[in-house]
């Protein structure tokens, strides 16, 4: 199951548990943090999915940490929101010019707060559906440059393997069967081998370190992160 990471940045505790308490409820996994710089230190350690961050933090305010997060590559894609008890249109307006996809102001609800948060992680997902550029922890795909690169490592794939890698990775929620493979990266009229998928599998496990291209007997296979 690929369960989503939320990254919550907060100085209140009492704000940290009642969150955490409402989204792990929802299956997500919740990390925590009470400053700016910690947050920043435990993002690039756990690469959430999305960040709720507080605006009005000591040390580091959110807008700074903001900014700091939108310039590590690795979080690039990350969804970022703040959850603020300031409403005022200029603080709103300084989170988006920040970086962040979104500003919530701390009276809502908390299933509320839940719901919005779903919505807001798979906007981000069928986005990323439809996107020539992925990126899934320090894996990422750029298709219109045609590069794959793994932490600081940078790979060239032939072609069949890259289009393979990119369709798998293109919805880690989905199983792939191999005829929608087949027909996706080869095409219809091509003929190939019957074991051409788990060829193609197994350089790819070997070349990026991979493991976690499941293989689901008698159906496909998925990408799980």
């Amino acid at each position: 199951m690929n369960r989503k990471k939320i990254l919550l940045i907060d100085d209140e505790q009492d704000i940290l548990e009642i969150i955490s308490y409402n989204l792990e409820k929802e299956g997500y996994q919740v990390f925590t943090a009470g400053n700016g710089n910690e947050g920043i230190e435990k993002a690039k350690e756990i690469l959430p999915d999305l960040i709720l961050l507080d605006v009005m933090m000591p040390e580091k305010d959110g807008i700074e940490t903001c900014q700091d997060l939108r310039k590590i590559k690795e979080l690039q894609r990350t969804l970022i929101v703040f959850l603020s008890a300031r409403s005022e249109e200029f603080s709103q307006l300084a989170g988006y010019q920040a970086g962040a996809n979104d500003y919530i102001v701390k009276l809502i609800k908390p299933k509320v707060l839940v719901s919005k948060v779903a919505a807001l992680l798979q906007m981000g997902a069928n986005s990323q559906e439809n996107s020539n550029y992925i990126e899934l922890g320090d894996l990422i795909i750029d298709k219109d440059n045609f590069k794959v690169s793994k932490g600081k490592e940078e790979f060239l794939l032939p072609k069949k393997e890259f289009d393979l890698l990119y369709l798998l990775a293109s919805n880690t929620e989905k199983v792939f069967k191999r005829e929608e493979i087949l027909e996706k990266v080869w095409g219809n009229d091509v003929i190939v081998g019957e074991r051409t998928i788990d060829v193609h599998i197994r350089r790819l496990r070997e070349k990026l370190g991979i493991n976690t291209i499941q293989t689901l007997k008698g159906i496909g296979y998925k990408l799980v992160v």
